[in-house]
């Protein structure tokens, strides 16, 4: 069901970033076309490189991509292009710039131009996952119309135990997979 779709597939800086790479790839193999745009803080975690090999695209990580030749990343266009916008890892930072209509990177100013469906995977500690101002981020983004895929309980990077793993790649691209076949039936 992902075949021709058009997905950007936003990356925030987390520790998870490194399983960008894997989701990148399924996605790829399912013949999706993946636009990945990387946070700056991502880029700590993963590298562009790493990213643009696999999803065959320059990944974008600002507005200017070349301070040379003023080339600059229109970020309505890419709202208009995708057929969906994923966000995975999500980070608590980029969920509540979403969630409040701040825009001060290329990844949300996208968000805040899309016209697609949005999906958010989180990842950070259980205590932040947990946090009242998190949850109310949550709740505002699913009152937008988007989707929470909830994170995964489990060992934590900080050696704590509890929810706030982000889900695994496969889970992921199965609830992209199930939001297009519901899309083609209705």
């Amino acid at each position: 069901m992902l075949r021709h779709k058009k997905i950007i597939l936003g990356v925030c800086g987390s520790i998870a970033a490194y399983k960008a790479a894997l989701l990148t790839r399924l996605l790829v193999k399912a013949e999706a076309e993946v636009q990945i745009i990387l946070t700056a803080s991502a880029s700590a975690f993963i590298t562009p490189l790493t990213l643009a090999t696999l999803s065959k695209r320059p990944v974008l990580t600002n507005f200017v991509q070349d301070e040379s030749s003023g080339q600059w990343t229109n970020h309505v266009a890419l709202g208009l292009w995708a057929d969906a916008l994923l966000v995975a890892p999500a980070s608590a930072n980029t969920i509540a710039k979403a969630a409040n209509g701040f825009c001060d990177n290329l990844l949300t100013a996208t968000y805040l131009s899309a016209r697609c469906p949005v999906f958010w995977a989180p990842a950070m500690d259980l205590d932040m996952y947990a946090h009242p101002a998190v949850q109310s981020n949550f709740a505002k983004l699913r009152s937008y119309g988007n989707t929470i895929i909830e994170a995964s309980y489990g060992e934590l990077a900080s050696g704590l135990e509890g929810q706030g793993r982000l889900a695994e790649p496969e889970e992921i691209l199965e609830v992209l997979q199930k939001h297009f076949e519901v899309s083609a039936i209705a």
